[in-house]
């Protein structure tokens, strides 16, 4: 059978699964506790796979094996900081985010969170959060979309637009209809998928094509520049700060609060960490793997995607080796839809709740809501597709940008929200402004001799953005008036109570739990 159609056999049995999932969970969504957080009821593996599925996207498959491929393992120090950032992520976060945002109204989206956290009664700091996920997520997501592209595009010979397309018309179909909880058990697979694929692969590789071939000298320096040269100190420091990002990920965030239960949250953990420390290690073997079997790629992001071709999809492979090399391509494909989908809903979950339910239609139903976020995904979705049809688009660029805008903009003020007692409303939205503002103008506007601050200097805009927000968050903090006692109330609740389930109702979501706000 030509092996063409044996992709297409595996594509299509992939994509049939997810739209299943899809319809399945769509009569389950009758609300917006079901539709953005699925009833808080993820058990430890859903929990587990579906925040590191949608966290590492077609960046572990293609963008950092890429990376590696291009300039050698200098680029490690990037998986290091995220492998960091996931472990402090899980073990300083996850628990007590879960339990702040049952005991401040049963939040279901982060910057709802962040209003009922310092009792913002104006609706400011919902509004300005929610503005600033939508701008960094419309670039995030086209980064996913600008993957699936490449990956048609390289498989089946498709133009680039055509590709992208249809990836995003897959990627729609599921999201649309069956919300959180189809994301979730969704990914749950596709993380499974994606880790077979790079665990299997450079292992394949290495065996068949790749043992007596030799990497370039000073490939492996993991201080080299991939020019001969030394990187320098900022350059190594920018990479680990790549860590920082996870403390203000919208879409890994919510898994968190998702979670069904505190004990539900170790396990998770467990699994979590297993599963991006395999990942990362093997995506790193991936690109220099492929340097020694590939020479001169014109793209170096495709390296996992040509190795696959090379070893199940060419002349000569074993009987049903184009059929497993169609799903090894389809992990591929799970690691984009993973991230793009969760992109899509949290984005629109934060359109919903945030902006159109708080200052457009105070008066909506639930289920008006769902189609409301239903619609948006679509919208959302579109504005992606847009930025995604510049074909000059780099994954890796992308990434980076949208990952130090929320890096920046939330990371530091979620940390102080949950461990800073003094942290106050003034703080907290002084805290958003400055993170976001200075990665936009870190990294969009031109100054001096027309280059960007990120350009002239080589520090990575999360680096300035995280500290610069932190500072402004305790500075404006302590030099304005102080927590009212309801907000410090919550505060001990969260830090010393034995349980809070209890407050959680999953059939309203703005309700369960309703403090006094009085200030």
């Amino acid at each position: 059978m030509n092996n063409i159609i044996w992709i297409i056999i595996a594509f299509v049995v992939y994509v049939a699964v997810m739209i299943v999932i899809g319809t399945f969970s769509y009569k389950r969504n009758t609300n917006l506790s079901e539709y953005f957080l699925g009833g808080r009821n993820l058990n430890a593996w859903v929990a587990a796979l579906s925040a590191q599925a949608s966290d590492m996207s077609g960046w572990l498959l293609m963008g950092l094996p890429g990376a590696v491929y291009a300039l050698g393992t200098g680029q490690v120090w990037i998986a290091v900081g995220l492998g960091i950032g996931t472990i402090l992520n899980w073990i300083i976060v996850a628990k007590r985010l879960r339990r702040y945002t049952i005991v401040s109204g049963n939040s279901i989206t982060i910057p709802e969170y962040l209003e009922n956290r310092f009792h913002d009664t104006s609706k400011i700091l919902r509004i300005a959060s929610a503005i600033f996920i939508a701008i960094f997520f419309a670039v995030y997501t086209a980064s996913g979309f600008v993957a699936g592209a490449t990956l048609f595009e390289q498989i089946f010979g498709l133009n680039y637009n055509l590709s992208l397309v249809i990836g995003v018309v897959f990627i729609l179909a599921y999201t649309f209809l069956g919300g959180f909880r189809a994301v979730c058990w969704t990914d749950l697979i596709q993380g499974l998928l994606m880790f077979a694929a790079i665990l299997l692969v450079p292992i394949v590789a290495y065996a068949t094509i790749a043992d007596t071939a030799l990497l370039p000298v000073g490939f492996t320096d993991v201080l080299g520049d991939g020019a001969g040269g030394t990187q320098s100190a900022i350059s190594v420091v920018s990479q680990l700060a790549w860590g920082l990002g996870y403390f203000g990920m919208p879409h890994v965030l919510v898994r968190f609060m998702a979670i069904k239960s505190d004990k539900t949250v170790r396990k998770s953990a467990i699994i979590a960490i297993i599963w991006v420390a395999v990942t990362l290690i093997f995506a790193i073997i991936t690109g220099l793997v492929g340097k020694m079997a590939l020479v001169d790629l014109a793209d170096s992001e495709t390296v996992f995607i040509v190795l696959i071709q090379r070893l199940f999809l060419s002349e000569g492979a074993v009987a049903y080796a184009p059929l497993l090399g169609g799903f090894f391509l389809c992990g591929i494909l799970a690691a984009i839809m993973s991230t793009a989908d969760s992109q899509l809903l949290v984005t629109a979950s934060s359109f919903t709740s945030d902006i159109y339910k708080n200052a457009l239609h105070k008066g909506a139903g639930d289920r008006h809501l769902v189609w409301v976020s239903r619609v948006s995904v679509i919208v959302i979705a579109a504005i992606a597709f847009i930025i995604a049809t510049n074909r000059t688009s780099s994954i890796m660029g992308l990434v980076s940008n949208a990952w130090s805008g929320f890096g920046s903009t939330f990371g530091a003020l979620v940390l102080l929200s949950l461990y800073w007692r003094r942290v106050n409303r003034a703080g907290a939205f002084a805290g958003v402004i400055s993170g976001g503002l200075t990665v936009i103008i870190w990294d969009y506007i031109p100054v001096g001799a027309g280059e960007t601050l990120a350009a002239a200097t080589g520090v990575y805009s999360l680096l300035i953005g995280f500290i610069v927000s932190f500072l402004f968050t305790v500075v404006v903090s302590l030099v304005s008036a102080p927590p009212s006692k309801a907000m410090l109330d919550e505060f001990e609740t969260v830090r010393g109570a034995a349980d809070v389930d209890a407050l959680a109702d999953p059939n309203r979501s703005d309700s369960a739990f309703t403090p006094d706000r009085r200030e």
